[in-house]
């Protein structure tokens, strides 16, 4: 009973922890333990995505309907962000809301089994509405975790170094597709079998994830670490009320934008290959996928390097620019030169997602753990944005045609990363959390020896000690 007694998921939102300053060394265990969970997220992305077609073709459904996959999976993520995930994950903590989001994701997968079974696109559909509501949950916590878990000033590397894992479940998913689902033309009923296997193995695996969550002593980070934080390095705007905060807000709207922008992008790549490059199949396509993933993820890997050189706002706006750069010819080119337009736009996709959420929550404070719920829930991106393609396409009959939708996203999410780098109310608050020198080895070992304040007497542990220093907030701002 002790050791249960010890696992308590209940935590506090007031008190000040030490996780708020944890080196490098000491973050990396957790780290890695959430990175798995990157890894099974695009996993289940990548296996959407080669669904998407091969539904098409085994249940005879056009592509605007195809899209409820992403609708069902996207849609999703709003209800756990904002709702149930976020509410659990103020009033709980980090590794409640993992071990939620975990549960879910295994319920869903098991109940993916027999809608698979029967041939049920709709019961299919719920399934990937649970599993989204599991992966929401997940990413309601572990992006920002990673974001605020260690040095502040490397919190751009930490989370894209975690999504590159990301990239590659986003790999093997396609290829697994190719061997599987479509193996001798992907209309045979065997194929649907080998699909629901994938998902039991899916749940058994998730499940046991959950446990290993539930035993491991990761550290708790509170409000009051996050208010710490932007108080010590005064880049914090949560002086101002929650709904003042209009860099979050902007964020979660290019969040919005872009996702929905890649997931129809991914979604509707196979189709794109096999309508516009000659003798390409279903299964070379999802091959092709693969392939296109795997530029994602090595642009992921690149862009990491990069960050450690130049500053991350920078290469968030090259790499953006360079998406509708790259986009805009797929529309009217064929072939094999559409389609390597399309690999060149997912490898600077990369580093897009992750970036705005650590660029987002940088500075907010106390109000990270709420804030992170709404940049998560622009996910839902993903469910508007690919029926409109679909639509499109149908209309015109082109899925190239089509490609001018995500194009017009893409414009629209490229206003933050603009703001972010030339609106001096956007780019200081993200230059002073990017030089704290919190979470530093050397730094705190000097700080120890002269009693300075990053480690700071027992009094100011709380957040009552960081709302009384706001006039010095305010004045430094003004």
């Amino acid at each position: 009973m002790a050791i249960f007694k010890r696992m308590s998921l209940k935590q506090g939102n007031t008190s000040r922890t030490n996780a708020a300053q944890l080196t490098l060394r000491q973050s990396i265990y957790p780290l890695c333990l959430v990175t798995v969970l990157f890894f099974l997220w695009g996993f289940s992305y990548g296996l959407l995505d080669t669904l998407n077609k091969h539904f098409q073709v085994v249940l005879g459904i056009n592509r605007a309907r195809s899209a409820g996959l992403q609708a069902a999976y996207f849609g999703a993520y709003p209800l756990a962000s904002l709702g149930h995930a976020n509410w659990i994950l103020r009033h709980y903590g980090f590794k409640a809301v993992f071990i939620w989001g975990l549960c879910l994701y295994g319920v869903g997968a098991l109940v993916a089994w027999p809608c698979i079974l029967h041939r049920s696109f709709g019961g299919f559909c719920a399934a990937i509405f649970i599993i989204g509501n599991g992966l929401g949950s997940l990413e309601t916590a572990a992006n920002p975790y990673i974001t605020i878990c260690g040095p502040p000033r490397y919190s751009e590397l930490r989370i894209n170094i975690s999504q590159a894992f990301n990239g590659v479940g986003t790999v093997i998913a396609p290829v697994l597709g190719s061997y599987v689902f479509f193996k001798n033309t992907g209309t045979n009923e065997q194929s649907l079998t080998n699909v629901q296997w994938v998902y039991l193995a899916i749940a058994c695996f998730v499940f046991v994830l959950a446990v290993v969550f539930y035993f491991s002593p990761i550290p708790e980070i509170t409000d009051a670490d996050m208010a710490f934080q932007a108080d010590e390095t005064h880049a914090g705007t949560d002086i101002r009320p929650f709904w003042q905060q209009y860099r979050l807000f902007h964020a979660a709207f290019a969040q919005f934008c872009y996702t929905g922008a890649q997931v129809a992008i991914a979604g509707y790549f196979i189709n794109y290959a096999t309508e516009t490059r000659p003798n390409t199949s279903a299964a070379l396509g999802a091959q092709l996928l693969a392939g296109a993933q795997g530029a994602f993820a090595l642009g992921r890997f690149t862009g990491v390097g990069i960050m450690k050189f130049v500053k991350p706002r920078m290469v968030f706006l090259c790499y953006l620019t360079l998406c509708i750069v790259f986009i805009a010819p797929s529309i009217t080119q064929r072939g094999n030169v559409g389609v390597a337009m399309l690999f060149v736009t997912l490898f600077f996709e990369s580093i897009c997602f992750p970036t705005i959420v650590a660029l987002g929550m940088r500075g907010l404070g106390k109000y990270s753990k709420r804030g992170s719920g709404f940049i998560v829930g622009g996910v839902c991106g993903g469910a508007v944005v690919p029926p409109i393609l679909g639509a499109v396409a149908d209309m015109h009959n082109s899925t190239a045609v089509a490609m001018s939708v995500p194009l017009a996203f893409f414009i629209a999410a490229w206003s933050y990363s603009l703001c972010v780098n030339f609106v001096p109310s956007y780019r200081i608050p993200v230059d002073k959390i990017g030089e704290a020198k919190i979470g530093i080895e050397n730094v705190d070992k000097n700080d120890e020896e002269s009693g300075g304040v990053m480690r700071g007497e027992p009094e100011k542990g709380t957040i009552e000690h960081v709302e009384s220093r706001i006039p010095a907030v305010r004045e430094n701002h003004s």
